[in-house]
């Protein structure tokens, strides 16, 4: 009597006679036979790989991602011609691809880069050898020259890589061999080329993890390698005369306190507090906390404007520096929302910084509400009154938006709601949690907090003013661009 045993693959199960498993059915896993589709079905099987086709999984995962970086190439370079060029092909793709807008501008960018001017490039990211990462150094080298002598850069560099002259996963070298390139094929373009970079310097704030943050400083060269120097300068001196910060600290704080034009030996200490005693130039950051969490009876609650969450005794740090001002904020013990602030100025600047209070940031994206425009949330020409609750923060992208055909935006500022429908008629949906606890309902049972035994903040205490910096100022820096917008 023949014995049939069972067959497992991706696909499915098989009956076949005993005598024709070869190896036995419990042990039968022979991934060098499956197709690239296959391996990215495996889970469990990858407890059985041995070490030469775990590598071989590396070798997949990064053809298939490059694959995929190619795709997103091609889609979003289709997007932008179906839309015309509009400005907010960003914006769509930002919501489904789940990244920021800033960070969906530059693939955007890149791969119209790709398509246009560089297709022995993104030919090689289809066939799974460059990913978008080694892709942007490429297009990073060319994108300041014309498409003729792009595509010409292009093509060689893809010649050198198929003869064999460097790897093609190695990044840095490639973009070295793009850069040499570029300078032979256009060698008179390359000051012009210079110029252009110089006038797309910038700086950029981007949020780091617990309470910390990155500054970027795109800059010439020589001003950079002089900046440089001298905070390497000044932390040398200061550590030889006995300083005990590292050299990395002493080098943050006084470029830090370079920045903010104090006039102690840095801005801070190795504990985070302050140690200058300059006057120095403030600017206006919203710090929300809790009242017992400024007397020290919590550590949570605490929410750094256009950053998010930091530790309750780093916001009282912040909150007892001399320069600080204290504001009262009445929220509603319901819901936690804001909804009243001391006046110190004309009224309308009061209800700006109610709205900014109350809202934080954007409802779409995470841009400092006092860096948006208030906008009516019902429109003045139909009759929205001007206040508070028919008013919200909106930045001047999504302010113009909202005007575009095809897009609608709706924002309800009682439950912090904001939907986006884009063009194709999907929906974004994003909620803003108020920073204060609503306060329970008479007779309901308070909800248990399970990251501390403190009792749940009462929100509807003031606060009274402290004293007033010399000089405030509004220009924060950009939003941070590595969070999704929802």
């Amino acid at each position: 009597m023949t014995t049939f045993v069972p067959i497992h693959s991706f696909s499915g199960s098989l009956l076949v006679p005993e005598d024709c498993a070869s190896p036995p059915s419990d042990c039968l896993f022979v991934p060098e036979e499956l197709a690239e589709h296959e391996w990215l079905k495996m889970r469990h099987e990858i407890e059985r790989l041995g070490d030469d086709d775990a590598v071989r999984a590396l070798t997949v995962a990064r053809r298939v991602r490059a694959r995929a970086d190619s795709l997103e190439a091609r889609a979003l370079a289709r997007l932008h011609e179906l839309r015309d060029g509009s400005r907010y092909v960003a914006e769509e793709a930002a919501l489904e691809l789940r990244v920021s807008r800033q960070v969906a501008q530059r693939r955007l960018d890149r791969a119209r880069n790709l398509v246009e001017r560089l297709p022995r490039t993104l030919a090689a990211m289809h066939d799974g050898e460059y990913e978008a990462y080694t892709a942007s150094k490429i297009v990073d080298v060319t994108e300041n020259l014309d498409a003729d002598k792009a595509r010409e850069v292009d093509a060689r560099l893809d010649d050198k890589v198929r003869d064999g002259c460097f790897a093609p996963g190695d990044a840095s070298q490639i973009r070295r061999a793009a850069r040499e390139l570029a300078q032979k094929i256009d060698p008179d373009g390359y000051t012009a080329r210079a110029r252009r970079a110089r006038a797309g310097r910038k700086v950029e704030l981007v949020a780091g993890e617990d309470a910390m943050a990155t500054l970027y400083m795109d800059l010439p060269a020589e001003v950079a390698a002089s900046a440089y120097a001298r905070i390497d300068h000044d932390a040398r001196r200061l550590r030889n005369a006995g300083d005990d910060r590292t050299l990395e600290q002493l080098r943050a704080d006084i470029a830090a306190a370079l920045l903010l034009a104090q006039n102690g030996r840095s801005a801070t200490t190795g504990s985070g507090t302050e140690s200058g005693n300059g006057t120095g130039v403030g600017a206006l950051v919203y710090l929300h906390m809790p009242i017992d969490t400024a007397l020290t009876m919590s550590d949570h609650g605490a929410d750094l404007s256009g950053y998010g969450p930091i530790p309750g005794p780093l916001a009282r740090e912040i909150a007892t520096n001399p320069g600080s001002i204290w504001r009262k904020v009445l929220t509603d013990p319901g819901s936690g929302v804001p909804h009243d602030i001391s006046r110190r100025r004309r009224p309308t600047q009061a209800m700006r910084e109610l709205i900014a209070a109350r809202d934080r940031e954007c409802p779409y994206c995470h841009r400092p509400a006092q860096r948006c425009d208030i906008d009516h949330l019902s429109d003045w020409h139909t009759g929205g009154e001007t206040s508070a609750r028919n008013s919200g923060p909106k930045c001047e992208p999504h302010h113009y938006l909202k005007d575009e055909p095809g897009w609608r935006l709706d924002h309800d500022p009682a439950t912090q709601t904001a939907t986006i429908t884009s063009p194709t008629g999907r929906t974004y949906t994003k909620k803003n949690h108020p920073i204060n606890k609503p306060k329970p309902k008479p007779g309901a049972a308070p909800k248990p907090d399970p990251a501390a035994n403190e009792p749940v903040p009462e929100p509807n205490i003031s606060v009274p003013e402290q004293r007033q910096p010399t000089e405030t100022s509004s220009d924060l820096s950009a939003p941070p661009d590595d969070e999704p917008p929802f």
